[in-house]
């Protein structure tokens, strides 16, 4: 999860280099969706693993 969105990062930052900023933001906008979304994953994964029977 946390691949995509470097590569979303990155993907906006050649963009915005190049003068598309449109397809900058937009990535830009995607990186930040994807590394939040893992964010909360990760951390739900590990509240959950933690519970023992």
């Amino acid at each position: 999860m946390f691949r995509w969105a470097i590569i979303f990062l990155v993907v906006a930052l050649i963009a915005a280099f190049l003068g598309f900023g449109t397809l900058a933001g937009t990535a830009a906008w995607a990186a930040k969706i994807v590394f939040v979304v893992g964010l909360v994953m990760a951390v739900l994964s590990f509240i959950v693993g933690r519970r023992s029977v």
